[in-house]
């Protein structure tokens, strides 16, 4: 599996496509709605679905655990083809030369990205698990997490309603583009006035050197 790209003299990877496994799961965790779709599929075969990553012992990401309602036809595609594409979108916003400090520089646009391509099962006896990691996953923390016990009587008819899924990763691939190509003046000029601070973090988490 392809993850965090290393470069080489045959074949150069560009500065954005250096990332980390920890950087991916960061990036999940924090933007966990992915555009799902089969290979090749059209747009009526795609769907935003929230997706909980599964990490190995070295953090490397292997699979990620989903569902979505029986009756979206991506499940009987995904049942058909058992593979999938799977997009995630995380920090982006446009950066002026007004944010650079500098009328010399043409403006951007800076984003993190990242493309998995996936072996699915989609199984109903994957339904239980998906819907626990996913609460898991958004309740933990909070002083007073929510459970599905508090909804029992209808638990069962609506957990009937959609099917569950694992897609095992076999490739990733990532762009994160957040101004590692900037001058050190120029990317402390952007990092104090631009007004978007979730862009500005994951700028300051790639740019730690400079």
């Amino acid at each position: 599996m392809n993850t965090a790209a290393q470069p080489s003299v045959a074949n150069p990877v560009s500065q954005f496509q250096r990332f980390s496994e920890e950087d991916v799961r960061a990036l999940i965790a924090e933007f966990p709605l992915a555009w799902v779709s089969t290979p090749g599929g059209t747009i009526g075969l795609a769907s935003q679905l929230p997706l909980v990553g599964e990490y190995d012992v070295a953090g490397r990401l292997v699979a990620l655990i989903g569902h979505l309602p029986r009756a979206n036809p991506l499940a009987d595609a995904l049942a058909s083809q058992a593979r999938a594409t799977i997009l995630f979108s995380g920090p982006s916003g446009y950066v002026s030369p007004e944010h650079a400090g500098r009328r010399d520089w043409a403006p951007t646009w800076n984003y993190a990205q990242a493309k998995v391509e996936a072996d699915v099962e989609i199984s109903a006896d994957l339904t239980a698990l998906s819907l626990d990691v996913l609460i898991d996953a958004c309740e933990g923390g909070r002083a007073n997490p929510w459970t599905v016990g508090e909804i029992a009587a209808r638990y069962q008819g609506m957990a009937a309603a959609i099917i569950g899924f694992r897609a095992t990763v076999t490739a990733l691939q990532g762009r994160f583009k957040l101004g590692q190509d900037e001058r050190p003046d120029t990317l402390r000029h952007i990092l104090a006035t631009h007004p978007d601070p979730v862009l500005v973090r994951w700028m300051r988490r790639f740019n730690r050197e400079a």
